[in-house]
């Protein structure tokens, strides 16, 4: 409860109505006269503008031109006053956007957007230097292997039942950049994110997170070129890349924040190797206790099962992230300076914001966060319910896909799949209830594929 501090009298009608402290006075059934006070620190939270970690202010409406170009974005109520005089029309409902009927004067504010990349979700935040426009976190889609992998043994079963295919041995040369499928598909969908909100609002900078840290500018500022190859930290990487595997804990007792160091998980005593797959860190107490005793009492196998564990992620987005650069040609930041301003700010660890701090957000007002998912768009599933045909590949695309936005009787619901044919929806309402109907009876919304924004 927010303390009573001074009070005001004749407030407007149109007052937002909250919750104010228990205060005797106003509990008397005889002062029902001062129902109509309102106090003065007694504001909702939502229309409160607090510095950067605090309460979330309200998210503005983004405005289009008469060309689709970009503009500032404005108010709710300046939005409501040009729609009513028929200024302006709605052109998508999340996140709103209107677009202007006219030819407006195009003069913007720089805005940066930060996108604080990672294998499976995405941060953004556009922020000018007054407030935080638009920000979010989207989540990437994490089957894209296992189906690249299912495709990969569709194909072979039906070739493999041809009598004659002419040899393909002159074609398999891979073309200049050339990223693996699940690589390419994650870089996409960065690049598809970022074109999205560049369609929302006027963006002047792009800042992109690169990778942890730079590990040898830290010990020499002025090396360069070839010169990250060579040096006194040549061997340096292998201690950083143990403590990023084992996410800087000791991996026998799990303790943190202690002096860790690099041990053998076999010892050499014992035919242990060199190679990166048995070294671990321990703190010094772990590793003189796994000195005095046998492999089998101290765990050895578990240690080693999660030593092979690669860092499969860390590794596609080291890819993807300069591949980003270079295709947008941004501007780029490393983790710890991230980190460093966002303890700096009181900001708790997540992706909205590490990339609020990433356009450089300090201070000003932070809008709503969104939610996105991605989702498929097409599905390759084998149809095996018609009588009289072979199994194939569906070929037919109905009306409704899942994940579309339909509604039914007033509500709002996701389709969750079509059957008999495509006459038949079953959908589920926000309370988890699946109805099953007829497709005339749904009214269609908005598809439901790709990166949808909730």
């Amino acid at each position: 409860m927010q303390k009573l501090l001074v009070e005001l009298k004749n407030a407007p009608r149109d007052t937002s109505l909250v919750p104010c402290s228990a205060s005797p006075a106003l509990n008397r059934e005889e002062t029902l006269s001062v129902r109509s006070r309102v106090l003065a620190n007694n504001i909702p939270e939502e229309n409160q503008r607090l510095p950067a970690g605090g309460l979330k202010a309200t998210t503005p409406v983004y405005v289009l031109n008469q060309d689709s170009s970009p503009l500032m974005p404005c108010k709710p109520a300046k939005a409501r006053h040009l729609l009513k005089e028929k200024r302006a029309k709605v052109v998508r409902s999340v996140p709103f956007t209107i677009q202007l009927l006219w030819s407006c004067e195009s003069n913007t504010q720089p805005i940066t957007l930060g996108i604080d990349t990672g294998y499976s979700n995405i941060g953004f935040s556009a922020v000018t230097g007054q407030r935080e426009l638009i920000s979010g976190e989207a989540k990437l889609r994490a089957d894209v292997s296992k189906k690249l992998a299912e495709r990969q043994i569709y194909r072979r079963g039906r070739r493999n039942k041809l009598w004659y295919r002419e040899p393909r041995f002159l074609n398999r040369k891979k073309g200049e950049g050339w990223l693996a499928p699940s690589t390419q598909h994650k870089l996409d969908s960065h690049l598809k994110l970022i074109a999205q909100i560049k369609q929302l609002l006027p963006i002047a900078k792009v800042v992109v997170e690169v990778a942890a840290f730079d590990t040898q500018k830290m010990q020499n500022p002025k090396i360069k070129s070839i010169e990250y190859q060579q040096g006194e930290l040549q061997g340096y990487e292998v201690r950083e890349y143990l403590l990023q595997k084992w996410e800087r804990k000791c991996a026998y007792c799990g303790k943190t924040n202690i002096p860790l160091e690099v041990e053998h998980i076999v010892p050499s005593s014992r035919g242990g190797s060199n190679r990166v797959s048995n070294l671990t860190i321990s703190c010094t107490k772990c590793n003189l206790k796994k000195g005095s005793q046998t492999a089998e009492e101290f765990g050895y196998p578990n240690i080693q099962k999660q030593a092979q564990r690669s860092l499969t992620a860390i590794a596609f987005m080291n890819i993807v992230r300069w591949q980003l650069v270079n295709k947008l040609l941004c501007g780029w930041t490393y983790g710890y300076i991230t980190k460093h301003n966002r303890i700096k700010l009181g900001l708790e660890k997540s992706h909205v914001n590490d990339a609020f701090v990433i356009a450089s957000g300090v201070k000003q007002g932070r809008s709503e966060p969104y939610g996105l998912t991605q989702t498929r768009r097409n599905n390759r599933s084998v149809q095996t319910n018609r009588k009289g045909f072979k199994p194939s590949v569906r070929r037919e695309r109905y009306k409704l896909q899942p994940h579309d936005l339909v509604k039914y009787k007033g509500l709002l619901c996701r389709v969750k799949g079509v059957f008999s044919y495509g006459k038949w929806v079953r959908i589920v309402t926000k309370m988890g209830e699946v109805i099953s109907t007829n497709i005339k009876n749904v009214e269609m919304l908005k598809y439901g594929k790709g990166i949808q924004w909730e």
